[in-house]
């Protein structure tokens, strides 16, 4: 038996709505949704830059060696992991202001988000001290991008109280966060694909006159490129971080009263004591790595395994706009059959064409193929994990109704192990590269390099999914249980609308006093 809700009435609910009026008040324009999502799109278009880029960037443009590049990736995603839960916990302990409790953030980690993020991608002109350069203000970035996103997220819990209504919000939020991608793949790569650096022949190689050396622009050309693509990012950031401060209402009403304040540890206990959201988390933790994998790879694979070099920023772009493109198709899905079962068939769906993409040598039309086609599986990536995480923080809520305002912990703790084995994935796969024998703007690379790179794009994604559906079998919260906790939630809500119309006919019946008010 689930232990059913009862919110008391409290000073933070008005006390003569009715029902009705709750459900029209709890309802979200068309208008209200997209400045809501497109919140979303910073944290994408930079992360997918910065997913796809940063490591070619640091190799081939930075010119670092692959150790110190690894040393980078791995120290900056465990940091931002670590930053995560951090910052959830002061968000739960942030006083409501007029602009609410999680809008403030946003506002202010913008402006320093956008700085640090452009000076990720300068060059500096001394050479000594670019390992420091680059791991200080890639640290910066990821901490001043979760004061941003971290109560971003945990928004979705204080737009509306209405189940339905937020996940229709999800479904706008992930499809814009997959546009995001799309823009990110798009200025990224056609602004630097325009400024390929030259590559530099190995032994063996058969370069001529007419080679690479000759027909590629300057390597100076290539780090303008990157200066100007992360202008016009850091000029959407800011766009899309005012839409969504002026566009969404952070509804007082929807933050009830909050328990009493935590320790982080209490925090941690909290949240890990939950068994669905560990399921959850354990699940959704093994397939992110798996896109992570194989997003933080690709565009190597496609240079140096398929010999793709000037095609794969387009192939990259195509992805992402598959994904974009069948956002709708899986909010439909997971509406008619279930999350539980579109997770499975989501995930499962684009695991033939991680086999086939290193199956098929280099056929740019079938390339294009297999990489629309793994693109509809990347969607589904998008939307699944948080459009299950509402779901979990309701369960939690009908089994602990005295435990309440820590959103902010759920959504940042999702967030920290998953970009923690990120940080783990792509440190190691860097230096895996290493081992390999990977030579910096190599025109070609050594066997085992290509075999290293059909390993981190296809076996390693395809085991990880693998264990992670293992894992979903054991999730609890299916389509049954989901509709109960809305129906115990909803009663809770009507049950605390009939109180507060009670307390207000004993309150009109109280005696009045002099000045004519009652008492």
């Amino acid at each position: 038996m689930k232990k059913k809700v009862n919110f008391s009435f409290n000073e933070q609910t008005p006390p003569f709505v009715s029902l009705s009026q709750r459900e029209q008040k709890n309802r979200l324009s068309i208008c209200n949704k997209l400045c809501y999502a497109v919140g979303g799109a910073p944290y994408q278009i930079t992360g997918c830059a910065l997913g796809f880029f940063l490591q070619i960037y640091l190799l081939d443009v930075a010119q670092l060696d692959p150790f110190y590049a690894s040393i980078i990736l791995f120290v900056g995603r465990a940091w931002d992991a670590i930053t995560d839960p951090t910052i959830g916990f002061l968000v739960s302990r942030s006083p409501w202001t007029r602009f609410g409790r999680m809008l403030p953030w946003i506002l202010f980690s913008t402006p320093l988000a956008v700085v640090s993020y452009f000076l990720i991608w300068y060059v500096p002109v001394f050479e000594d001290g670019r390992v420091i350069w680059y791991l200080v203000f890639y640290c910066l970035f990821q901490t001043l991008q979760t004061c941003f996103h971290v109560p971003y997220s945990a928004l979705t819990m204080f737009i509306s109280e209405d189940q339905k209504e937020r996940d229709s919000a999800t479904a706008y939020r992930m499809t814009v966060e997959v546009l995001g991608t799309v823009i990110g793949t798009a200025v990224q790569g056609q602004i630097v694909g325009m400024s390929n650096a030259p590559c530099i022949p190995t032994p063996g190689d058969n370069v001529t006159a007419d080679g690479p050396l000759s027909c590629c622009p300057s390597l100076l050309s290539q780090k303008m490129a990157y200066n100007i693509a992360s202008g016009v990012i850091c000029s959407i950031y800011v766009l899309c971080a005012v839409v969504l401060f002026f566009g969404v209402k952070e509804k007082k009403e929807s933050s009830r009263p909050r328990s009493e304040r935590m320790s982080f540890w209490q925090g941690i206990r909290l949240v890990m004591g939950h068994g669905p959201y560990v399921k959850l988390v354990m699940g959704f933790l093994f397939t992110s790595l798996a896109f992570m994998l194989l997003e933080g790879n690709f565009a190597l694979f496609c240079c140096y395994t398929l010999g793709l070099r000037n095609d794969f920023q387009n192939i990259l772009l195509v992805i992402m706009l598959a994904a974009s493109l069948t956002i709708p198709f899986w909010q439909w899905f997971l509406t008619k059959f279930g999350k539980k079962t579109a997770v499975y068939i989501g995930t499962s769906s684009v695991i033939p064409f991680m086999i086939l993409v290193v199956c098929v040598k280099s056929n740019l039309i079938i390339t294009y193929l297999v990489s629309f086609a793994a693109g509809v599986g990347v969607a589904a990536a998008f939307l699944l994990p948080w459009s299950m995480l509402p779901d979990v923080v309701d369960d939690f809520q009908v089994q602990n109704p005295d435990s309440r305002g820590h959103e902010a912990i759920f959504y940042s703790f999702y967030v920290f192990f998953t970009k923690f084995a990120s940080g783990i994935s792509l440190g190691i796969s860097t230096l895996s590269l290493d081992f390999a024998g990977y030579m910096t703007r190599g025109c070609t690379q050594p066997e085992n390099v290509d075999i290293t790179l059909k390993i981190l794009v296809s076996a390693a994604p395809i085991g990880l999914l693998l264990i992670g559906l293992v894992i979903f079998r054991s999730y609890p919260i299916d389509e049954e249980r989901r509709q109960g906790n809305r129906k115990l939630l909803q009663e809770a809500l009507s049950s605390e609308c009939t109180r507060a119309q009670n307390n207000r006919h004993i309150y009109e019946r109280s005696t009045p006093v002099e000045d004519g008010r009652y008492q």
